[in-house]
């Protein structure tokens, strides 16, 4: 619990504890979330609970492509309107909602997360094996890295094109429109279209 709260009652301090272990909420953030819930009425509380339990009662991944679905497979691997023949490989589920504004109508692969041994994630770790499952299929061409254009998304991208170029597969990366150190979530539709449309093979 953070500090400062010891005589807060106990409703609001487990409240506030819960939003302080969210990502990028501090203390002061955290008691002022949950005193904002503490004001609203009391259908508007239950109602965001509500949405908690069922996001992790009914959501779940992809059986294919590892993204978050209600229906499995998820709409991308059903549509026959995407190309089966390329597969966009992001870190994660968020980062398609931004790739699909760029016009891309291949279907899609997530990892959940990159090579990062500081933080002792290896390849294990990461959704690679079910990616490599998938290259027999469908008669795929190309695998398009679609990771961020940092350290730890580099080192993803060469991993992964070690495996997979040997399949006579073609390996790309999205072209260098996109600045070093930035998040696909934050990036803007022109940019990552043109990033799209440059797009490099890996070698």
């Amino acid at each position: 619990m953070p500090e400062g709260f010891a005589s807060t009652p106990d409703p609001i301090a487990r409240l506030i504890d819960a939003f302080h272990k969210l990502p990028g909420i501090g203390p002061k953030s955290a008691q002022r979330l949950a005193y904002h819930i503490l004001r609203v009425p009391e259908h508007e509380a239950d109602a965001l609970a509500q949405a908690i339990v069922d996001v992790k009662r009914r959501i779940a991944l992809c059986s294919i492509c590892l993204n978050i679905t209600e229906a499995d497979p998820c709409i991308y691997c059903t549509s026959e309107r995407r190309d089966p023949t390329a597969i966009c490989v992001v870190e994660q589920a968020l980062d398609i909602l931004a790739i699909e504004r760029t016009g891309f109508r291949g279907r899609y692969h997530v990892l959940h997360g990159v090579l990062n041994p500081m933080d002792g994630v290896g390849p294990d770790d990461l959704r690679i094996r079910e990616l490599l499952a998938r290259l027999g299929d469908h008669g795929v061409t190309e695998v398009i890295m679609a990771t961020n254009p940092n350290l730890e998304g580099e080192a993803t991208s060469m991993y992964i094109q070690r495996l997979v170029g040997p399949l006579g597969i073609r390996v790309t990366r999205l072209a260098r429109g996109l600045p070093s150190g930035a998040d696909l979530e934050y990036t803007d539709d022109v940019t990552l279209s043109r990033a799209f449309e440059g797009r490099q093979e890996l070698r």
